[in-house]
C-alpha cells in the first residue's frame, strides 16, 4: 500500500476505539498449493491486500454513514477440497465455512453496520452465495464481493504469480515456476469437478507463469480495487449477497476469472 494512509485494521484496534455501526471488510482465502512456486496463503494475501485497498480508498474518500471502514482479520481456512492431493492443503469444507461466515456476520453485526466478505478464493463461491443469501433474509446488511482479473488463468499462472510478485515479490519462487494444464477453465472444470486438481495438473498449476510480472500485478490490483470500491459505494446485492457492479463500461461479456477460480464439488 502506498501513501501515508492507513486503514484501520481491526485487530489493532483496542474496543473504546471501534466505532459502532461501522463498514467492516472480511478478507477471505485459502490454504492451499498454489503450484511449486507461490505460497500456500496466495489467495489469503491477494484478499487482504485488495480488502486493505479498498478501505484505504473508501476512508479517503466523502465518509458514507458507516463511517471509517475496518479490516477484519481474514478468514484464512477456505472450502480447497479439489486440492486435497497436495500436502500443505488444509480445507474446511463447505458447511464449516458456512457456518464461520454465518457466526461471524451474526457476531458482528451487533456491532458493525455494514459488512463485507472480500473473497480471494474460488472455491469459496457458492459458500459465500449460500450464506449470504440466508444472512440477508435474516436482515443482516451483509454482502460478499470477489477478487476478479478478467481473462485471468486459474489458479497458480500468469495472473497469480504476477498478483504475487507485486504484493509478496520475496515469496515467489519463479525458478521453481512450471506450465500446467492450459486448457481454458470450463474445458477444465468437470474433470477438476469429478477428480481435483491434482488428476489434471500434478504440478498443481492451471495456466503458465510464463511472462507474469510486477507491473501486471500491480496493474490487476489495482482494478480490483476500483472495481470494489464502486461495489460498495453502490451497494446493490444481488439476490445471492453478491455485489453488482454499476460501471456497466468495465463488465465483460463472459464471466471474469477469480485468480483462483478452479472450484470442484469436493469438501
Amino acid at each position: 500500500m502506498s501513501g501515508d494512509s492507513v486503514p484501520p485494521v481491526l485487530a489493532d484496534s483496542v474496543w473504546p476505539a471501534v466505532p459502532s455501526g461501522a463498514l467492516v471488510l472480511v478478507p477471505v482465502g485459502s490454504t492451499e498449493q498454489h503450484g511449486p512456486h507461490l505460497p500456500l496463503d496466495t489467495d489469503t494475501v491477494v484478499a487482504c491486500a485488495v480488502a486493505r485497498r479498498t478501505a484505504d480508498a473508501l476512508a479517503g474518500g466523502t465518509q458514507g454513514p458507516h463511517g471509517p471502514p475496518l479490516v477484519a482479520p481474514a478468514v484464512a481456512f477456505g472450502a480447497s477440497g479439489e486440492h486435497a492431493g497436495f500436502p500443505g492443503t488444509v480445507s474446511i469444507g463447505h458447511e464449516a465455512l458456512h457456518a464461520v461466515l454465518v457466526e461471524l456476520t451474526r457476531s458482528l453485526s451487533l456491532w458493525a453496520g455494514r459488512i463485507l466478505f472480500v473473497n480471494g478464493h474460488g472455491g469459496n463461491t457458492a459458500t459465500l452465495d449460500r450464506a449470504l443469501a440466508q444472512l440477508r433474509a435474516e436482515g443482516h446488511d451483509a454482502a460478499w464481493t470477489a477478487c476478479e482479473v478478467p481473462g485471468g488463468d486459474a489458479h497458480a499462472g500468469r495472473t497469480e504469480t504476477s498478483l504475487l510478485l507485486h504484493l509478496a515479490p520475496g515469496r515467489v519462487r519463479l525458478d521453481a515456476a512450471v506450465a500446467g494444464d492450459t486448457r481454458p477453465l470450463a474445458a477444465l472444470l468437470p474433470e477438476l469437478t469429478a477428480r481435483g486438481v491434482r488428476a489434471v495438473s500434478p504440478s498443481g498449476v492451471l495456466g503458465d507463469p510464463a511472462g507474469a510480472s510486477a507491473e501486471e500485478g500491480r496493474r490487476a490490483t489495482a482494478a480490483m480495487v476500483a472495481a470494489a470500491v464502486r461495489r460498495v459505494t453502490a451497494w446493490t446485492p444481488d439476490t445471492r449477497g453478491r455485489l453488482t457492479d454499476p460501471d456497466r463500461s468495465a463488465a465483460t461479456r463472459t464471466p471474469p476469472t477469480s485468480p483462483t477460480a478452479a472450484k470442484g464439488a469436493h469438501q
